[in-house]
């Protein structure tokens, strides 16, 4: 089933955690008629948190597609996380999608997270529109948060609708519809209706003037992006709705602007208007350009393909759904047809992939809306068949090899033992890991052969909870679990030149080599890099490359100080010496060794600790003890900010000192404050916490 490319949008939800996204896609599916009730994350029953833990926890923990139709759109819209330990999830759903809707909460505005996820969307160029949510809360500000969307995310917002009131009902000017500026028209609700039934009217006298001067606002910045519309405006001529809208989708597509619209998703009020922008101004896969890649078998070689039916088969996994039955792929098609019963190149494992079936893609699999047997380019599909490909993965034609840019993620920053309880399990275990690691990018596992120890890393403490709890309670594995512990870095301070020596007997025979090696420190914060720096006249081209393959090894084993990996770190062979009767690869591999852990000693190893950004959201009456709270945990207060009786504390913490910190931050503001924080950077620790390690 080939949908029509003009009529696809395929959309993102993304916020701060508890901004509303999943209620946000509950009622549009509600309204479109998918849904014939309405679900809500309290009580468990949303269709895109169907897993257990989501459910207990009341938040987005994976990605979650749904589908469904508004007018004659077909909307694939994405549900993503909010909290900070699932922020790839995002990642990878923003690296397909064409549009997002970011919301935000009219209580809280914009949060850290909100920048996060900002930025995600500007890394990949998707146009957005803002949906300013809990309008009816108390304590809501539209022009504030309005406000906070220009000044904080460098945004240009641009309000095609604004509130009658804010607040709850027994405030005095409660929150009760929308001003529509483009059509100057009140909307109000029927709350009984769940956001169905609405009615329109005159804008009221006593809103007049303040919706005549956003409408202001809106015509003096379309005119910016349309020569007509200035025209017309100059003139004080009427200006057609269809213009407005035409002019809003091209500054919209070109990221010019953010049309801002808001309302109360948990009432349905500002839905459906939200629906009609997500059509009328994000972009369809037509609207997209062209996207690039190389030829895997000829590497210079670019490649193109451009959204159309004429150019060969070309898509990028983007998750992967295990399950007994067979892993559930979803792909994002970018050009020409997928067809079932087919075959398929993955490039960058050079292996051929068997497409057994296509599924249109829903939130759980027992909601699914069916098989089909073909689909087109734009659309996002759930592919059964693939074996060997992962997330970031491409498909292609085996007849056009294509390898498009793949999907980074960040580096775990948390590590957590566990252990089999009797052999029987340990086969069990490593097999559910294996899956767990398909499913999740940022996860990682690996086996510690000394100590029998399976150590896995994740992004936080939240996200090791929950993969603790999946493996004991989901596959029922007998493990012990231990606590979770930093992953440290190891790197050195300063540039060294040394050389390393053979001088040995191995079986009978005299063996000679020397090498020379340049190790410093690297810039921009590569991880590793290894150089060749020698002539390739000075040393027959297999000795040099024995050295360069044992120096790649050693730099991905551990550092001096605790064993753990080295990063930031440049390592260059300068020079070889050699003579005809004692040297052979083996000479060379055992001098590049010598090299390295002279070198890796002397040029002042030091102990790398992950810093985090942590941002604070407090009551005035807690702001000093938390203050005090950050600086016995060594941290660095950035900012402070007042937003009226609350503050918010920004502060850059070692990962160390904020094990439990959500337990403390309760404790210090009798459960008022909340708290995100962020992956920073790598910084050098305190001598006193390198010491603890000391081999």
């Amino acid at each position: 089933m080939i949908r029509q490319p003009e009529k696809l949008r395929n959309i993102g939800i993304i916020a701060h955690i508890d901004a509303g996204k999943t209620t946000v896609t509950e009622r549009m599916l509600f309204l479109s008629g998918t849904k014939h009730k309405v679900g809500r994350v309290d009580y468990g029953n949303t269709t895109t948190d169907d897993d257990k833990e989501e459910q207990e926890r009341g938040i987005t923990i994976f990605s979650a597609c749904v589908t469904f139709p508004w007018n004659e759109i077909r909307v694939n819209l994405l549900d993503t996380p909010g909290h900070v330990d699932f922020t790839a999830e995002v990642e990878r759903c923003l690296r397909v999608l064409d549009g997002a809707v970011v919301v935000f909460s009219a209580r809280e505005g914009v949060e850290a997270q909100s920048e996060t996820v900002w930025r995600q969307a500007d890394k990949y160029e998707v146009p957005r529109i803002a949906f300013i949510n809990k309008m009816d809360r108390e304590g809501a500000e539209f022009e504030r948060v309005f406000g906070q969307i220009k000044e904080r995310l460098g945004a240009n917002p641009l309000a095609i609708e604004i509130p009658v009131g804010e607040g709850p009902s027994h405030v005095t000017n409660p929150f009760r519809g929308v001003i529509d500026l483009v059509r100057m028209k009140l909307v109000t609700y029927e709350l009984e209706s769940e956001g169905k039934v609405f009615s329109e009217h005159d804008v009221p006298e006593d809103q007049l003037e303040n919706a005549l001067l956003w409408r202001e606002t809106l015509i003096d910045e379309l005119s910016n992006h349309s020569e007509k519309l200035m025209e017309l405006a100059l003139g004080e001529q009427e200006i057609p709705e269809d213009l407005i809208h035409e002019v809003l989708r091209e500054a919209t597509l070109s990221r010019s602007i953010q049309p801002v619209l808001c309302g109360s998703a948990l009432h349905g009020i500002g839905v459906q208007p939200l629906l009609d922008g997500v059509c009328r101004y994000l972009p369809s896969p037509l609207d997209v350009p062209s996207v690039r890649g190389t030829n895997p078998f000829k590497k210079k070689t670019e490649e193109e393909r451009r959204p159309s039916e004429k150019d060969p088969f070309c898509g990028l996994v983007f998750k992967v759904l295990p399950a007994k039955t067979g892993d559930l792929y979803w792909i994002r098609v970018y050009s020409g047809a997928l067809k079932s019963n087919s075959r398929m190149l993955c490039p960058g494992k050079d292996k051929k992939e068997n497409v057994a079936q296509l599924w249109q893609i829903h939130a759980t699999k027992k909601d699914r809306d069916g098989q089909v047997d073909e689909v087109g380019f734009g659309d996002i599909v759930g592919v059964i068949g693939p074996r060997f490909a992962i997330t970031g993965d491409t498909l292609c034609d085996p007849k056009a090899p294509i390898e498009l840019e793949s999907i980074s993620f960040p580096e775990t920053v948390l590590e957590m033992a566990i252990e089999p309880e009797s052999t029987a399990e340990r086969k069990k275990l490593a097999d559910t890991l294996e899956m767990l690691k398909r499913q999740d990018p940022t996860f990682k596992a690996k086996e510690n052969e000394e100590t029998g120890q399976t150590l896995i890393g994740g992004m936080g403490e939240l996200h090791l909870e929950v993969i603790k709890n999946r493996l004991l309670r989901d596959f029922n594995l007998d493990v012990k679990v231990h606590k979770p512990r930093v992953s440290y870095r190891e790197t050195i301070e300063n540039r060294i030149e040394v050389t390393g020596e053979c001088h040995r007997q191995i079986a009978g025979q005299q063996l000679f080599a020397r090498v020379r090696v340049r190790m410093e420190p690297a810039a921009n914060d590569t991880a590793i890099e290894v150089k060749n720096g020698v002539e390739p006249e000075a040393l027959p081209a297999e000795f040099s490359e024995a050295a360069l393959v044992e120096l790649k090894g050693r730099c991905e084993g551990g550092g001096p100080i605790g064993s753990f990996p080295l990063t930031q770190l440049k390592v260059t062979l300068l020079e070889g010496e050699m003579n005809l009767e004692q040297s052979n690869e083996t000479a060379f591999t055992i001098a590049a060794a010598d090299a390295f852990e002279k070198a890796l000693h002397a040029a002042g190893p030091i102990l790398l600790e992950p810093v985090m950004k942590l941002s604070i959201t407090t009551p005035d009456e807690y702001y000093g003890d938390f203050i005090g709270d950050l600086s016995q945990r060594r941290s660095k207060i950035v900012e402070t900010d007042n937003r009226g009786g609350v503050s918010v504390i920004e502060a850059h913490a070692p990962l160390a000192e904020l094990f439990g910190y959500s337990g403390a931050m309760r404790s210090l503001s009798q459960g008022r404050a909340g708290a995100s924080m962020e992956p920073l950077e790598y910084a050098a620790a305190p001598p006193n916490v390198a010491s603890t390690f000391a081999l």
